[in-house]
């Protein structure tokens, strides 16, 4: 139900033909790499915290991890992830196929800077063989995103 629901709404903004479904599990960063022929940080890997009670979403390069003082600093609180159980229940899609799209009411949606570097990327689309191409403006424009963050860590030289 959850790819089907990612499916249907981005058939609204006219993208759902760039969905791709795959024989093989692109569930994690790298099997979506594979799966896709990309480098990993082309992925868009979407992480759910609780922030105020409330589920949160922030969208990051595939390559990135959370600064946790970044983090505390944008949203005011430890970044606690969800548990898969809270995921499947608060976000409507289970990890490995977590994307912004079809998404439960009230879940808010962060796109994180790190994403700005490439002008194509890769997010999962609601199961753990899917994903979908975007441009980062498609991206911004479909997941419905409340603002732009910095809350991940800076890429060494």
């Amino acid at each position: 139900m959850a790819f089907e629901n990612a499916k249907k709404h981005l058939e609204q903004f006219g993208l759902s033909d760039r969905v791709r479904e795959f024989s093989q599990s692109s569930a994690t960063v790298e099997l979506a790499a594979q799966a896709l022929g990309c480098e990993p940080a082309r992925i868009a890997k979407s992480l759910t915290f609780m922030v105020g009670g409330e589920p949160v979403m922030v969208v990051t390069a595939g390559d990135m991890k959370v600064d946790n003082a970044k983090y505390k600093a944008e949203f005011g609180t430890k970044a606690k992830m969800l548990t898969p159980a809270e995921v499947d229940e608060l976000i409507g899609h289970s990890v490995g196929g977590v994307c912004p799209f079809g998404i439960k009411d009230g879940v808010r949606v962060f796109l994180d800077n790190s994403l700005k570097r490439f002008d194509r990327v890769f997010p999962a689309c609601g199961s753990g063989n899917t994903a979908v191409e975007l441009t980062v403006d498609e991206l911004e424009k479909c997941s419905g995103c409340e603002k732009w963050v910095d809350v991940c860590k800076n890429i060494s030289a």
